[in-house]
């Protein structure tokens, strides 16, 4: 049993607004200690998007876990100092706003490279540091609509809207950077040099979803280069997931108690298996398929009889049967029904809501023999700022009154 979480020992300075604070969510999991640089008014996020909880978002309530919160007016020169001071003996920098919003304030990277040579200084942001769109505002949804991954709805009115759809570039922007904040405090320890490391969540959106417009490109080239799969005698199919729609052995199908299940048998030794198992070999023996990714393109015929015999068991017996005969067969659950899941239970147990605030999945990270103490709850705004003072810095009542008094925490209340 290990005596401390993997990441005990790094501290990382984040200075962020809104949702691409979630970059320091999964090093906070972990057990890294993160301390939120927050404005005197405190990050709107609180306020942002629905559920509210209590008064305070979900969205906060989770990005926000397990980190300090450290009121500093980095308008003033004794917040920036304090910044400073921090950042002397911490790991990375995080700046989760629009590129460039610290070094106005003399704490880029090239500012603190010269008090901590080590110091990963990593910038996200919407559409990144360069292009066109750079200095653009915008919100998570566009990260998704601009790589591509979102379809435009229509409405019987004829509105355009925004389909549901899960959110790619907001959650995959974060755990890229979090990556390279990683990769980055590995070589920083090892060689003493810092890394500046800037990403766009518009590009790990498209990153993420690299399969189909990669397909579109390969297409572009002559077909006697690039075609399809053996198995459908080397036809091409619509690119990435689209190419599903036509497949028969790879496909979803209802069951008795009106739940769909997921089909995945392409592979030849799976069709084998799952129809001795339903007493079908009449099926394999007409049409055995080939050895590998074949999903019986456009078999009308066959996905009739399919649709047939998957009405005869309710979902959980074709997963009983799925898992007995060797043949893979998969839940089609949906947000809320995926809670309720067995499998999930197992593996994802949640974060209570008395602790939290709400109801939140951990990490999905096990290191086995180890259990990973769980975070705490998403900070108030400046709840840390004297812990944080006294803790790292090891001010004494005198300088955290200094401070308060030189503007730090922005205007001096007692004062006014």
């Amino acid at each position: 049993m290990a005596t401390a979480p993997p990441l005990h020992g790094m501290r990382i300075i984040e200075c962020s607004a809104l949702g691409p604070a979630q970059i320091t969510t999964p090093l906070v999991d972990l057990g890294a200690d993160v301390i939120k640089i927050e404005p005197p008014g405190g990050d709107y996020i609180r306020q942002m998007t629905w559920p509210i909880v209590e008064g305070v978002s979900l969205m906060h309530l989770h990005l926000n876990r397990g980190k300090r919160s450290l009121v500093l007016d980095l308008r003033s020169e004794a917040g920036v100092e304090i910044l400073k001071e921090l950042v002397r003996t911490a790991d990375a920098v995080v700046e989760a706003m629009r590129p460039g919003s610290l070094a106005r304030r003399g704490v880029g990277f090239d500012d603190l490279k010269v008090i901590n040579p080590r110091i990963v200084f990593c910038t996200i942001s919407g559409y990144g540091m360069t292009g066109p769109y750079r200095d653009f505002p915008s919100h998570g949804v566009a990260y998704d609509t601009w790589a591509g991954i979102v379809n435009v709805a229509t409405d019987d009115e004829g509105f355009s809207y925004i389909p549901e759809h899960a959110s790619i570039g907001i959650h995959a922007g974060p755990l890229f950077g979090a990556l390279g904040i990683l990769a980055a405090v590995l070589r920083a320890r090892a060689t003493g040099e810092g890394s500046y490391v800037e990403l766009a969540q518009s590009d790990a959106a498209a990153a993420m979803d690299w399969l189909r417009s990669e397909t579109w490109r390969a297409y572009e080239r002559p077909e006697s280069e690039v075609t399809g799969n053996a198995a459908d005698n080397f036809e091409r199919r619509a690119p990435g997931t689209a190419g599903m729609v036509e497949g028969v052995r790879y496909q979803v199908y209802e069951a008795a108690d009106h739940k769909y299940v997921l089909f995945m048998a392409s592979e030849q030794a799976f069709w084998k298996n799952f129809c001795q198992g339903v007493d079908r070999m009449d099926l394999f023996e007409r049409w055995p398929g080939s050895k590998y990714a074949d999903h019986a393109r456009g078999n009308r015929e066959l996905q009739h009889e399919l649709r047939q015999i998957f009405g005869t068991k309710t979902s959980v017996e074709w997963l009983e049967f799925g898992g007995r005969v060797n043949t893979p067969i998969a839940p089609v659950n949906t947000p809320k029904t995926l809670l309720e899941d067995p499998q999930f239970a197992d593996r994802f147990p949640l974060l209570p809501a008395a602790e939290m605030g709400s109801d939140q999945l951990f990490t999905p990270l096990h290191f086995v023999g180890e259990e990973l103490p769980p975070p705490t709850k998403a900070p108030t705004v400046g709840q840390h700022t004297e812990d944080v003072l006294r803790s790292v810095l090891g001010y004494d009542d005198a300088q955290v009154a200094q401070a308060r008094k030189s503007g730090a925490f922005g205007p001096d209340e007692s004062e006014a």
